[in-house]
């Protein structure tokens, strides 16, 4: 991956395994922006961002994003340091956080704005199938972060306040949602490890450090 010109750095993870921390972590030490599921979602809902009004979009400019975020933002994706989009835009959409069920025309949706968005702009990705979606972005890096179950267990135990039990069908129930939605909308499985370019455990190790693995992987 060449940090020199716009690149796309996916994080999918396991629940319990630290995946979106450090996809913020990494985002930050990066310098740009962070995009996941809350944050999509919340965009599509708020601006009724479907494929038919994406592609009415696409239509009038090609850098559709670009002209997207300057006039729902008021922000310029062609000046250096344009300022924290990320909290401007969970200022926007803070009110929009319940979750939907994911239908083709959603995850069509999510696709185009993701593209749109690596069109103008490098980011890190958390989950939405990135490493499918960026297949064909010429410059990519395709992550995975897994964790053996009993860290899973406690880490999940502790971010929530819930007992053992809870947790281990909390996760287990995930799971299964995310590979089935993967599998529905890609054809794949998102525990071929064939899919990524890096592949990480995060079973005794810290955010930080996974982060630091990553960046020296990059180089």
């Amino acid at each position: 991956m060449n940090k020199q010109e716009k690149y796309v750095v996916t994080i999918n993870r396991e629940l319990g395994s630290g995946g979106r921390t450090v996809g913020r972590m990494l985002a930050e030490k990066l310098g740009v922006e962070f995009y996941d599921k809350a944050l999509i979602e919340a965009l599509e809902k708020k601006y009724n961002l479907n494929i038919e009004q994406i592609e009415k979009l696409k239509g009038q400019n090609h850098a559709w994003w670009a002209e997207f975020a300057r006039s729902m933002f008021g922000v310029d994706l062609g000046v250096p340091n344009y300022g924290k989009m990320n909290a401007m835009y969970y200022l926007a959409v803070m009110d929009f956080s319940d979750v939907k069920p994911t239908s083709k025309e959603v995850f069509e949706s999510e696709t185009e704005i993701l593209k749109g968005i690596a069109e103008v702009e490098s980011c890190v990705v958390a989950g939405r199938s990135g490493f499918y979606v960026f297949r064909d972005h010429p410059n990519h890096l395709n992550v995975f972060i897994q964790a053996s179950m009993p860290y899973r267990v406690e880490r999940v135990m502790r971010k929530q306040q819930i007992t053992e039990e809870e947790a281990v069908k909390t996760i287990k129930k995930v799971d299964k949602m995310r590979e089935n939605y993967v599998k529905k909308y890609t054809g794949l499985s998102r525990y071929d490890t064939r899919n990524y370019d890096l592949v990480i455990s995060a079973d005794g190790k810290s955010e930080e450090q996974i982060v630091d693995i990553i960046m020296k992987y990059i180089g």
